[in-house]
């Protein structure tokens, strides 16, 4: 299970989450709309989600369900 980055991420883009994950799973490039975090690299450890400003950050079983379709997002930015 890993954490996910959800809609109020979006035109945010605060970076604290980047700071604090020890396993550098956080990315997001310049012209994305969010950041994301590669849920095959991801240790669970809720750093992230601790220092999030919006509140966009959320373990995957407690992803609420308008945003599940973040579960897919973050998982096909790292396919490319």
């Amino acid at each position: 299970m890993a954490y996910v980055i959800a809609e109020p991420c979006i035109g945010t883009k605060d970076k604290s989450c980047v700071d604090v994950c020890p396993v550098d799973c956080i990315h997001g490039g310049e012209n994305d709309e969010q950041m994301f975090i590669n849920p095959d690299d991801c240790i669970n450890c809720g750093a992230c989600e601790a220092v999030c400003p919006v509140t966009a950050i959320f373990e995957e079983s407690m992803l609420p369900a308008e945003w599940e379709s973040y579960l897919d997002k973050n998982r096909v930015y790292f396919e490319n």
